[in-house]
């Protein structure tokens, strides 16, 4: 509705997931090296989770656009609340296997003849389920059980595991310890810090053909990250309903008021501050500067000045060999040159 006005060649704040606009962050990058890793590799089993609306099925699709699909064969399971028979089908209708048989152990030997086909032609087998905190601890085993699926030491089949926050709680239980140790790689998504808030609403207004020049000033952005504490889904959200409330208005720029308008119409409740034993915002108690900003706020005291006549040791001399290397996958990556196939920015 208000793309015209803002000289838009599309929304830039859909709600639908769409890899071509995936902002990738420096944990995004990781993640879509990890799970590719993993599949390539033979690893068997990976897990990414993040909060609700962190962009986790997004970034999944990119894996997807980026795997070799001339080498690797995928059943995807997005709707996981299904009983073990049904699951065990529908990973066999997303293979691509017709006339699924009736009985669960012909479904098996179904499914082993297809990996160990595909493996003879040098074919990669993966199964992604989405939206896997929604497993119930059956399935999980069943999964589990999947996964020891192999042929001359090699892994059969590469699983990938996405999910909320909540699928950690539920890996963490002690009667999934068998699956939680074949877990290779173990992947998370935070929330945007603020600055990437800014950086995310730049690009996808790039994007949309919006140019460089944001509707968003810097203190708009500031609120839009605090009442959305950073998750993509929500800053999507916000952002839609703010710039119709501004085109409401005939305003080419997006004001607080707007932010905040359409935040009180949509609910949203930002994180707030965390609290001392004072009862007070620990930023008002201990405010940065020294300078009490609440009231009854007491600044602390700067630590006491003593003076020492011993002589300063020599700094020590850390050796080449204990320097940090770069994040394995990060190294991995670099080899596979996955900079070419469109992972990197």
């Amino acid at each position: 509705m208000y793309q015209s006005f803002f000289g838009l060649k599309h929304a830039p704040f859909k709600m639908a997931p769409d890899a071509r606009v995936l902002f990738k962050t420096g944990q995004h990058l990781e993640c879509i090296a990890g799970l590719m890793y993993t599949v390539l590799n033979r690893k068997g089993l990976a897990v990414l989770t993040g909060d609700a609306g962190t962009g986790k099925t997004t970034l999944l699709m990119r894996v997807l656009q980026t795997l070799p699909e001339s080498q690797v064969r995928s059943s995807m399971i997005f709707h996981p609340t299904l009983s073990t028979d049904d699951f065990l089908e529908l990973v066999l209708l997303d293979f691509g296997i017709p006339n699924v048989p009736a009985s669960k152990a012909q479904r098996l030997t179904c499914l082993q003849q297809f990996l160990l086909t595909g493996h003879e032609q040098g074919k990669l087998s993966a199964l992604i389920v989405d939206e896997a905190h929604k497993l119930s601890p059956e399935l999980l085993e069943e999964i589990r059980l999947l996964g020891n699926l192999d042929h001359a030491g090699e892994k059969l089949l590469q699983i990938l595991l996405i999910g909320q926050s909540e699928l950690d709680d539920l890996l963490n239980r002690n009667a999934l310890r068998q699956l939680k140790q074949r877990i290779a790689v173990r992947l998370s998504m935070a929330p945007l810090s603020s600055s990437e808030v800014e950086r995310y609403l730049r690009y996808r207004w790039v994007q949309a053909g919006g140019g460089e020049n944001l509707p968003f000033a810097a203190h708009v952005i500031d609120e839009i990250a605090r009442v959305t504490n950073g998750i993509p889904r929500g800053i999507n959200t916000l952002c839609d309903s703010a710039l119709l409330l501004a085109f409401a208005e005939g305003k080419r720029a997006v004001a607080v008021s707007h932010v905040r308008e359409a935040a009180k119409d949509l609910q949203m409740q930002p994180a707030k501050p965390p609290v001392a034993m004072s009862g007070v915002p620990i930023d008002r108690e201990f405010p940065v500067n020294g300078a009490p900003r609440g009231n009854g706020a007491v600044p602390v005291p700067p630590a006491a000045t003593v003076e020492t006549t011993e002589a300063v040791p020599e700094p020590i001399r850390i050796p080449d060999f204990c320097v940090p290397k770069p994040p394995w996958i990060a190294r991995w990556a670099g080899k596979r040159k996955l900079a070419r196939a469109g992972v990197t920015r």
